[in-house]
């Protein structure tokens, strides 16, 4: 017999898995001994009150043994199958390929950046000399931008698919179980490489194909559907499905899109800065101690404020983590976050940033592209206050706040260096504005937050895509080229790993 029960347990505690099952028998209001073992389901952190617990949803085992856990994805040889090209290797690309073998499809993944292995190269480049190298960096190669920009699988998008599926998929491929159970899952950036590098193993091995260094250069149709793609090494491939899951920085197939005249419309996204703190700063708020317990993570935060009937939030928390430079380009400053597995740097950052609506740009309602247009002249406007080589522009919390020019900077992780500026002369006016209204309230919901020991580092400009690839809700096929699949981040319909793998999934679900 099997029950399921909640438990708050102690710090110290989580890891004794004999005083986990006297706690439960005494809530099942059983003998010790009747419990043949316990599983737990999920774990989350509760700093409501000043003593910290963690919340458990335990399945207890009563007068029987546990199962062991085991995921095997039944998978095809898909050799000689029907082809389905699959433009991108990031998660919905990687994703869509799995489950093209899962249908007996054979999946053509096409990705214009470097093996994940391969693209390590490039982001030291990028970290230690400021150059970015366009089809290879943070956001393009194999396994998209979370590869190396941490691999944080927390997800509301349960009603789009099954998420458990897509944890199970990552653990069958050597990430640690315990993102089945955690409330808030992640990998690690250390980590996350190899178990892709695994994946895409898996792809060749039953019969599909993954090609790097091969960039898409245009869509092929006849009569209104899709025939194939033509690469930047002059050759074509042909195909009458063709899932388009390039991720939101592959600006290129926008242009293309508009060349060819098919369906593109702007899309609100987010725009700020990312903001960095000592971690101890971030333990003690939320712990409510001088001290974090050796059995709690590194704290993390969420952040939400009304400034002027406009939102500002905090966005892609790293506790122990590095601001990252995620530019695609040598003239633009564009930065993120990430953590090792262990989190265990000195800082934590967050993205905080504001929305960007349709009407901040009036153009936009005429003209798809001047989201896009907007987004890349403050990404310009930064990498020229910095001074060129990636160095970004940066501002103390409290300085930028009282409109002060810092006289030094804080300690940070952001490799390439930064510039004391006046980040107001960076960041457009509206949303400047708002961010200096949000953070002194953002202090008043956590203690320490509002401080000088912050740096703000500009500028978070990559939360999504800029526009829209429109697609039909019941086929996800665009409207006007039958077999063509807009997917995941690039396209609008995705925010995460963990939506854009289940978005890829559901992409093939729809072809026929």
């Amino acid at each position: 017999m099997q029950k399921e029960i909640e438990l708050a347990v102690s710090p110290d505690l989580i890891n004794d898995e004999l005083a986990i099952k006297r706690l439960g028998a005494k809530k099942l209001r059983i003998a010790e001994d009747r419990i043949g073992g316990i599983h737990i389901r999920k774990r989350s952190i509760d700093g409501r009150s000043r003593q910290v617990v963690y919340r458990l949803r335990v399945i207890f085992y009563i007068d029987e043994s546990p199962s062991p856990f085991v995921y095997t994805s039944a998978l095809q040889n898909v050799r000689g199958a029907k082809p389905v090209i699959i433009i991108g290797a990031g998660p919905a690309g990687l994703f869509a390929a799995y489950r093209c073998l899962e249908k007996g499809l054979k999946p053509i993944v096409l990705e214009r950046g470097k093996a994940v292995q391969d693209r390590r190269r490039d982001l030291a480049r990028i970290n230690r000399e400021g150059i970015v190298n366009p089809e290879s960096n943070y956001c393009f190669g194999e396994g998209g931008a979370g590869t190396y920009s941490d691999g944080k699988l927390y997800t509301r998008s349960d009603k789009r698919g099954d998420v458990q599926k897509v944890l199970s998929i990552f653990v069958e491929h050597g990430a640690d179980e315990d993102i089945l159970v955690n409330a808030r899952p992640h990998i690690g950036t250390n980590k996350l490489p190899h178990i892709i590098q695994l994946m895409r193993e898996r792809i060749i091995e039953q019969g599909g194909e993954v090609h790097f260094d091969t960039k898409l250069v245009d869509i092929t149709s006849s009569s209104g559907r899709a025939t194939g793609v033509k690469l930047a090494n002059g050759s074509s491939i042909e195909a009458t499905d063709i899932i388009l899951a390039t991720g939101h920085s592959a600006r290129d197939i926008f242009y293309l899109f508009r060349e060819k005249g098919w369906l593109l419309e702007a899309k609100p996204f987010a725009l700020g800065v990312r903001i960095e703190h000592p971690q101890y700063i971030i333990d003690s708020a939320q712990y409510h101690c001088k001290e974090r317990h050796e059995n709690l993570p590194p704290a993390y935060y969420s952040l939400v404020e009304q400034v002027d009937g406009r939102g500002v939030f905090s966005f892609c928390m790293c506790p122990g983590g590095i601001i990252a430079p995620c530019a695609t380009d040598q003239n633009e400053i564009v930065v993120n976050g990430w953590s090792p597995s262990k989190r265990n740097n000195p800082h934590a950052n967050s993205g905080t940033v504001t929305q960007i609506n349709l009407e901040d740009i009036p153009a936009a309602l005429e003209n798809p592209f001047a989201l896009l247009e907007f987004q890349q002249a403050v990404e310009q406007k930064a990498f020229l206050a910095g001074g060129g080589a990636l160095v970004a522009p940066a501002q103390r919390m409290v300085d930028f706040v009282e409109g002060r020019l810092s006289n030094d900077l804080p300690v940070h992780s952001y490799k390439p260096g930064t510039k004391s500026v006046e980040l107001q002369d960076v960041l457009p006016d509206f949303v400047h504005r708002a961010l200096k209204g949000a953070l002194p309230k953002f202090g008043q919901k956590m203690r320490g937050y509002y401080t000088n020991e912050a740096i703000l580092v500009g500028v978070e400009s990559r939360t999504s895509s800029p526009l829209r690839i429109p697609r039909n809700k019941e086929t996800f096929q665009h409207p006007q080229v039958a077999g063509l699949y807009p997917c995941a981040e690039g396209a609008g319909y995705a925010g995460g790993i963990v939506s854009a793998a289940i978005d890829g999934m559901n992409c093939v679900d729809a072809i026929k």
